[in-house]
């Protein structure tokens, strides 16, 4: 398990620093176009000259790349030419309002996915089935921006009870959180609920189930203490899936509802949980 695991956060070191250096080099390599970004357009060579001298351009390149790594794992990511204004004092913040409402998407999503996904699953073909299904589908084919509008449209503009932006200017507000996550939710949870709902349905034919039912246990116990464990693996690759994607993702709902956020270990956490799931793969 520790090898598994320390193998895992060493391929994703190799891969972080693999792209660091493809970024430092798509970045920093023109310095000629470096310079005329920061300076403008209307500057002069001899003052383009000046500043990349000033600024050590022209040092070799492997040097100003293990100095611009250093300043990045110290958390110095440099000043930002667009906003004038240090790039941490924009990312963090922005970071964390957007982990905020990935977090509590999640949080919401899973367990109304899972729960339906099994109550689907569990008796397959049956009206139930076909409900959730449907409804599944429905909510996962409507795009963000669609449901957006007509959320906002009903709670905002014809109830009146919501405010129509969560741009937070007087202060965190939970109220203001509700309609941007209320909008990822539907959007999210109807994939995850179908994957369980097929992994659950399949689990509910496998002979050891039937074995369960032939020797009198209860539904129940068979669903919960028998089949959950294993229907939840393939489900788990898809939840552990839309974390990058609700922290890259939700673009177009930040934008939506002026919500400043910033709009992959991911593998690795599933790779692990695989293991937690599924003896086999734990001891192989």
């Amino acid at each position: 398990m520790l090898y598994f695991i320390l193998k895992r956060v060493g391929m994703m070191v190799l891969t972080m620093l693999v792209t660091s250096i493809v970024l430092f080099l798509v970045l920093e390599i023109n310095i000629e176009s470096l310079a005329v970004k920061v300076l403008g357009q209307f500057s002069t060579d001899e003052q383009r000259l000046l500043w990349l001298e000033n600024n050590g351009y022209f040092r070799p390149v492997y040097i100003r790349y293990f100095e611009w790594l250093a300043r990045i794992l110290q958390g110095d990511f440099g000043r930002s030419v667009v906003f004038q204004e240090e790039v941490s004092v924009l990312l963090w913040p922005r970071l964390a309002r957007t982990g905020l409402l990935a977090g509590l998407v999640l949080a919401i999503a899973i367990p109304i996915s899972i729960i339906l996904g099994i109550l689907a699953g569990m008796k397959e073909g049956s009206a139930q089935d076909r409900s959730v299904s449907v409804f599944c589908i429905i909510t996962t084919s409507v795009p963000e921006f669609c449901s957006a509008t007509l959320i906002s449209w009903v709670f905002v503009f014809s109830l009146k009870w919501l405010p129509g932006t969560s741009s937070m200017i007087s202060g965190f507000s939970w109220t203001e959180m509700i309609l941007p996550v209320l909008v990822l939710v539907i959007y999210d949870f109807g994939y995850i609920a179908r994957m369980t709902r097929a992994s659950m349905a399949e689990v509910m034919q496998s002979q050891y189930i039937r074995t369960a039912h032939l020797k009198g246990l209860p539904f129940h116990k068979v669903v919960l203490q028998h089949g959950l464990r294993n229907a939840l693996i393939a489900p788990f690759t898809v939840i552990m899936l839309q974390i990058p994607w609700l922290l890259s993702g939700v673009i177009v709902t930040e934008y939506f509802f002026a919500y400043k956020g910033i709009g992959t270990t991911t593998q690795a956490l599933s790779d692990i949980g695989y293991m937690y799931l599924n003896p086999k793969i734990r001891f192989s």
